[in-house]
C-alpha cells in the first residue's frame, strides 16, 4: 500500500512536495488529474491523500467523496480556494483538513507526521473479543492466540482499520497481493473464508466479516 498519493495538477508544486515527502521515507504516488488518483488509489490503495480541489476534468471535491465511499483514508485538502463555502464542503463530503495555499512545507510536514503517528502508529487494534497486535503480527481472538499467515493478518488488520465501511474485491486484492501480482482474485475469496474459521463463532454466518453482494465486503 502506497502512504501518500499527492494529487495536484500544478508539476512544480507536485514535484517539490514529492521530494520533501520521501526524504522522510514515505511512499509517495502522483497524479495530476482526478481520474488518475482515482485509478491509483484504486489499485494501490494509500493511508493519506494530499489533494487539490481544482484539477481538469474530475475536480477534488468528486475524488473526496468516491474514495470515501470505500475508504477511512486521511484527506487533505490542500488548495488555493480558501472561502468558508469550500472549506465546509470539502469537510462535509468527507475530508478530514483543509489547508488553504500557499502554504509553508515544514507546517505541513509537522502535520503530515502528526497524522500518521496518531493514525497508523499505533502498537494494536482491538474490537470485542479480537485483538491484533500490529508489532508482532500475532492476533488473539477471546484471549486465545490464533495462527495466521502474514497475507490472512495483512487483510484482517485492513478491514478492521476502515470498520464499517465496504472494501471493493479490486481494491483488497490490489492492497493486499499488489496489481502486478500473478495470483488471481479468486485468492481473496479463499483468504476471507480461512480468516471466517479463524475469528468467527460461526463461520457459515459470520458477524465480523461481512460479505457486500456485488461490492466487496465489511468489517463489523
Amino acid at each position: 500500500m502506497t502512504d501518500i498519493i499527492i494529487v495536484e495538477d500544478n508539476r512544480e508544486i507536485a514535484t517539490v512536495l514529492r521530494d520533501f515527502l520521501e526524504q522522510e521515507q514515505y511512499t509517495v504516488a502522483v497524479a495530476d488529474t482526478g481520474e488518475k488518483a482515482l485509478e491509483i488509489f484504486e489499485r494501490y490503495g494509500c493511508r493519506l491523500i494530499i489533494l487539490d480541489i481544482m484539477l481538469p476534468g474530475v475536480d477534488g471535491f468528486q475524488v473526496c467523496s468516491k474514495i470515501r465511499e470505500t475508504s477511512n483514508a486521511h484527506i487533505l485538502i490542500v488548495s488555493a480556494r480558501g472561502s468558508k463555502e469550500d472549506m465546509l464542503k470539502g469537510l462535509r463530503i468527507g475530508a478530514d483538513d483543509y489547508i488553504e495555499k500557499p502554504y509553508d512545507v515544514d507546517l505541513l510536514l509537522a502535520k503530515i507526521h502528526g497524522i500518521f503517528k496518531r493514525k497508523y502508529a499505533i502498537s494494536e487494534l482491538k474490537d470485542q473479543e479480537i485483538c491484533l497486535d500490529l508489532v508482532k503480527e500475532a492476533v488473539m481472538v477471546e484471549g486465545q492466540m490464533v495462527e495466521m499467515t502474514s497475507k490472512e493478518f495483512a487483510l484482517l488488520r485492513l478491514l478492521m482499520e476502515n470498520k464499517g465501511v465496504v472494501l471493493k474485491k479490486d481494491y483488497l486484492f490490489n492492497s493486499i497481493w499488489g496489481s502486478d501480482s500473478d495470483s488471481e482474485l479468486q485468492t481473496l475469496t479463499v483468504h476471507i473464508k480461512w480468516l471466517r474459521e479463524k475469528i468467527e463463532k460461526d463461520p457459515k454466518n459470520p458477524r465480523h466479516i461481512i460479505t457486500q453482494w456485488g461490492k466487496g465486503y465489511r468489517y463489523e
